[in-house]
């Protein structure tokens, strides 16, 4: 049941209170509604994750939410699932009006996406004294390969492994456990998640190549062309005044770049100084 996999915390997190609300037309509905709500996914820095000892959400989405939030001028609230593979379940039935995700075919059909703003590749992790040395090896009969179940890189590998077997994890640390355990020979992730995950596993490898390029851009459910627009503005001057750098550099994600603008420049910029 979707409504077991989704946690609302009703409690908004913080905006800057000598921020107004917005007077542009594209977001009226959310100024009236006083909150934007941003559909998160329990995975790693580069999407959102808990702090362990306050169990507050923090991470790359997080904090582009909270930021996208107070440039608005309304509050934020947190539409919580267990995996970022999992917050297009609520596309359809109108559970979230923003999400911060990778890109893939099969999201951008179910809602409209901004221009990406940072990018990565898809790799694997390999264990201590594994003889995979190149991601083409991996696609072999009897090769296992782990993956988050519903995210990109699972929806990716679906379309490009020919001979390895798909072995879905329900998070990332039951993903990670397998691959502990001997049960898979690799564990798929974007590069930045792999390398921090790689110095958790004693002898340990990330692969040096990869079998795709991954872009991470705003969703908004479709028939909103207002918010997709105001988004999508938000995320590229988000690029353009440094604020997506400094959040890279913040949340440690190694791996990962700024993608080039858009747009060769940006008409009356606002200030995003919320992180």
């Amino acid at each position: 049941m979707l409504a077991a996999m989704i946690a609302v915390a009703t409690a908004s997190l913080s905006i800057a209170a000598s921020l107004q609300p917005s007077s542009d037309p594209r977001v009226a509905d959310l100024v009236a509604a006083g909150k934007i709500r941003a559909g998160l996914g329990i995975g790693n820095h580069a999407a959102a994750f808990k702090d362990p000892t306050t169990g507050e959400m923090q991470g790359m989405a997080t904090r582009l939410a909270r930021a996208l939030a107070a440039q608005i001028g309304v509050a934020l609230e947190i539409v919580q699932y267990p995996r970022p593979g999992a917050v297009f379940e609520g596309a359809q039935n109108g559970a979230w009006d923003v999400t911060f995700l990778v890109v893939d075919p099969l999201r951008t059909a179910a809602a409209d996406a901004s221009p990406a703003y940072m990018q990565s590749e898809f790799t694997y992790l390999v264990p201590a004294g594994s003889k995979l040395r190149t991601v083409a090896q991996a696609d072999r009969p009897g090769i296992r390969i782990g993956v988050p179940r519903g995210d990109a890189v699972d929806l990716s590998l679906s379309r490009i492994l020919k001979h390895a077997t798909l072995v879905r994890a329900e998070t990332q640390a039951a993903g990670i456990g397998l691959l502990r355990s001997g049960a898979i020979n690799a564990y798929a992730a974007p590069r930045s998640a792999l390398l921090a995950l790689s110095a958790q596993e004693p002898g340990s490898r990330v692969l040096s190549d990869a079998f795709a390029t991954t872009r991470w851009a705003a969703y908004v459910p479709r028939g909103h062309d207002g918010w997709l627009a105001y988004v999508a503005e938000f995320t590229e001057r988000a690029k353009a005044d440094g604020m997506v750098a400094r959040l890279i550099a913040r949340e440690g994600l190694r791996g990962i770049d700024v993608t080039p603008p858009a747009k060769p420049q940006l008409t009356k910029p606002q200030s995003t100084k919320s992180e």
